[in-house]
């Protein structure tokens, strides 16, 4: 069973900066792709950023010039860099592999924004 497990969550002023860790169990070049979610209280779980196995990385708009995702094999983990936090990026994040069929969570980290 692959086990993820996120750190690096707390509590940061507005405008400052965090960053993830996510590191799993298992080599994380089994993984088709590895990616960070997030889930705010009342709303739906939403895709943050992924990395695939190629390396090739995608973001949600609002994110993109703000996070940055990246891995290290080494470490059998991923990253991911906040800066320019704001208000609304306060959630629970969460850290997702997937090996198709399967996908595999996390246990999520708060981050939570003061303004």
């Amino acid at each position: 069973q692959v086990q993820l497990v996120e750190s690096g969550g707390g509590l940061v002023e507005f405008g400052g900066s965090l960053r993830l860790s996510c590191v799993a169990s298992e080599n994380i070049f089994m993984f088709n792709s590895m990616a960070w979610y997030r889930q705010a209280p009342g709303q739906e779980r939403e895709l943050v950023a992924r990395i695939n196995l190629a390396g090739i990385t995608n973001y949600a708009a609002s994110m993109e010039d703000r996070f940055t995702i990246f891995r290290d094999g080494a470490k059998k983990a991923v990253y991911l860099q906040m800066n320019s936090l704001k208000s609304e990026d306060t959630a629970v994040y969460y850290c997702n592999a997937n090996v198709l069929p399967k996908q595999y969570w996390g246990q999520g980290t708060q981050v939570t924004v003061s303004s």
